[in-house]
């Protein structure tokens, strides 16, 4: 009974694995139609009040650490850097501001999605340059790639976002990311995803 029940097991987190984009992708592609009006005011909202591209594009690392074009509304002035934003960044514009306590920000990632280079549920990507400086000092840091890189995610939903001003901060995100990858189910994304939204809102460590 035992060794049917695992091979049961088995063959349903594989169904599960394959039904994934699928679900994640339809997903995306409604939420994107729904949204289509809020894009089209935020891109002009960012427009009126700076100069330079709606869009952001940064290099993050996505599946098996193969790099990716990840998109953003662009929330800070042209040329800003690397550097996360803290609290009171002058970077950050005022609709900026606005578009990050939202998360409003990473609604463009929908098409990232819909590319195939991220997923809706799934570790955050980092910045190529952050990855570079967190792996040799988190264990198991680059494990969080094993699966594609998320919209939102388990740590995201348990408060773990945001600036990461020291290592512990990022160690708690990766442990979370971890233990998303060990429990993962299409169940727990479809529950993640629920409760998002709401978790989102209530944060108050995105400036």
């Amino acid at each position: 009974m035992t060794f049917a029940a695992d091979r049961f097991a088995k063959a349903d987190k594989t169904l599960q694995l394959a039904l994934k984009p699928l679900v994640e992708r339809s997903l995306a592609a409604l939420a994107l139609l729904l949204l289509a009006p809020l894009l089209v005011i935020v891109a002009i909202a960012i427009r009126a009040e700076s100069r330079g591209p709606v869009i952001f594009r940064q290099i993050r690392t996505g599946l098996d650490g193969r790099p990716f074009e990840i998109l953003k509304f662009r929330s800070m002035t042209v040329g800003a850097g690397l550097a996360q934003a803290t609290r009171g960044d002058a970077r950050v514009t005022r609709v900026g501001a606005v578009l990050r306590r939202t998360s409003v920000d990473e609604l463009p990632q929908l098409i990232n999605v819909l590319m195939g280079d991220m997923a809706l549920v799934g570790p955050r990507p980092h910045a190529v340059a952050h990855d570079a400086f967190y792996a040799p000092q988190i264990a198991n840091y680059m494990a969080r790639y094993a699966v594609r890189p998320g919209l939102t995610g388990w740590a995201q939903i348990n408060g773990a976002r945001g600036e990461t001003e020291t290592l512990g901060k990022m160690a708690q995100r990766a442990a979370l990311d971890l233990d998303y990858i060990r429990g993962w189910s299409l169940a727990r994304d479809l529950w993640i995803i629920a409760l998002t939204p709401m978790r989102l809102l209530s944060d108050r460590n995105v400036y």
